[in-house]
């Protein structure tokens, strides 16, 4: 006989998952302003920051940010296994 399945306990699962991984989020978001030292800046500047990264059209602006977004990783990671 088949089993019989909960779909209203399912869906909630799914919502609370939802729920935990946007909470993760925001809060990495939060960390990473921190670790990055921007949370100096005021809130429109840190806002027109961001946007200006979000318009630009320009793939080797982006890269260069990448790059050192990447670099600034990989140096906090260095200096956690210390």
């Amino acid at each position: 006989m088949r089993k019989v399945r909960d779909y209203d306990a399912e869906l909630k699962a799914l919502g609370d998952k939802a729920r935990a991984l946007k909470v993760k989020k925001v809060q990495q978001l939060g960390e990473l302003v921190t670790s990055t030292g921007a949370d100096v800046l005021d809130l429109d500047t840190l806002a027109g920051a961001l946007l200006a990264a979000v318009e630009s059209a320009d793939a080797e602006e982006r890269e260069a940010w990448r790059a050192k977004g990447s670099t600034f990783f990989q140096r906090r990671g260095k200096k956690a296994r210390r």
